[in-house]
């Protein structure tokens, strides 16, 4: 009996829980040094100094900034299952390391203050095909001066403030000078006179021609049920005025361009349309079987190589979706080559054609046997796969 008054049971509960939360706590102080302890020494962030992870490339004397730019990241949590590792891997475009002087430049600045302004640069390179640029730890070249934006719908035909842009990289200084230059200035220019709201903009896409060649909108919103033309892209779409005349009937277009000597990104994002700064040699940025309607004038032509031209025409079929539109318009080449080449790499594609018009390309000259072709093709509703 007395053995059993000292070891009752109420008393051997009392020493198991005892026992229980000293356990417990000497576990969570345990975990506490240890947690304290890794993340101090990998998850503070250093934000002022380059810090890089080796990779495998010839780098000629790179600035560490580009490594520290894409070189693979521990993700801090460890394995992660959606990316099937423990690492990302930063994108950036396979041709940059191949033109190292100019990589050089564009990745030397300093951490955390302003960037170079360096914006024909930064597009010399993207055209060589180092795309997507890495990306860069320092603020871009901005506008002392910019303005609030002209509000919608008024600033979808308004030409916007000079103070908007930083002019350094064109030879225009203003958008008067854009304006006028299809008639002041000699030589070459993409899109010369793209800028003249008031000029052939106006009336792009509105007034078909006798011609055959030249679609409306509407006429082209008509072959589908209303409504259903919702979302697309615009190809090498100048200043988006044909993503304006899309809006006007409440149509998303997303049009990409290039800085070809003139502000044309910002010049889009002044109407309140949406720019994408790529070249014609990217994927396109959209998940298959999406887009209701590709568009593309005159960019898609003979000067592209086949075989990327080929990759770009299936990149067009993947992001349409079934029943989608892809409105090839002045694609132009030259002699026969519509016939032997063009023709069947746009039939290889799968599209079915609801509208195929060629004509003659006459403005520098009949001796060029020079040809357009527009075209309208659909993505198949059924077996498009």
């Amino acid at each position: 009996m007395g053995s059993n008054s000292n070891h009752s049971p109420k008393s051997k509960t009392l020493t198991t829980n005892l026992y229980f939360c000293s356990l417990l706590l000497f576990t969570n102080l345990i975990t506490l040094f240890l947690s304290s302890t890794y993340y101090s020494s990998t998850c503070t962030p250093n934000f002022t100094t380059t810090t890089t992870t080796a990779i495998e490339v010839d780098d000629g004397n790179l600035p560490l900034e580009f490594f520290a730019s894409t070189a693979p990241q521990k993700l801090p949590l460890g394995f992660n299952r959606n990316f099937n590792s423990d690492t990302v891997n930063p994108p950036f475009g396979s041709a940059c390391t191949l033109f190292p002087d100019d990589l050089r430049l564009f990745m030397s600045y300093d951490v955390n203050g302003s960037c170079p302004d360096d914006e024909l640069l930064s597009q010399r390179l993207l055209l060589k095909g180092c795309e997507p640029l890495p990306r860069r730890r320092c603020r871009p070249a901005a506008p002392p001066n910019f303005p609030p934006p002209i509000p919608l719908p008024s600033s979808l035909w308004s030409t916007p403030s000079n103070s908007s842009v930083v002019w350094t990289a064109y030879t225009c200084k203003s958008y008067t000078c854009l304006i006028n230059r299809s008639r002041t200035q000699k030589g070459f220019d993409d899109c010369k006179d793209c800028f003249e709201l008031n000029g052939r903009e106006k009336h792009r896409w509105t007034n078909p021609k006798s011609n055959g060649i030249d679609f409306s909108i509407d006429d082209v919103l008509k072959t589908r049920k209303p409504g259903s033309i919702r979302i697309g892209l615009d190809i090498g779409g100048g200043v988006a005025t044909f993503a304006v005349r899309m809006r006007e009937r409440n149509v998303t277009i997303l049009t990409t361009s290039l800085n070809l000597n003139g502000p044309f990104n910002s010049f889009i994002a002044s109407r309140g349309v949406m720019p994408l700064y790529m070249s014609i040699s990217q994927r396109f940025p959209f998940f298959d079987n999406t887009l209701d309607i590709v568009h593309s004038m005159h960019v898609l032509s003979n000067w592209i190589p086949e075989t990327l031209l080929h990759f770009l025409f299936f990149d067009i079929y993947r992001v349409l979706r079934p029943g989608g539109l892809f409105w090839l318009d002045h694609f132009f080449c030259v002699g026969d080559q519509l016939e032997m080449v063009y023709g069947p790499m746009i039939e290889s594609v799968g599209f079915k054609k609801v509208k195929w018009v060629t004509g003659k390309k006459l403005d520098k000259g009949p001796q060029f046997q020079e040809m357009y072709l527009s075209a309208l093709l659909e993505k198949p509703f059924k077996d498009s796969w």
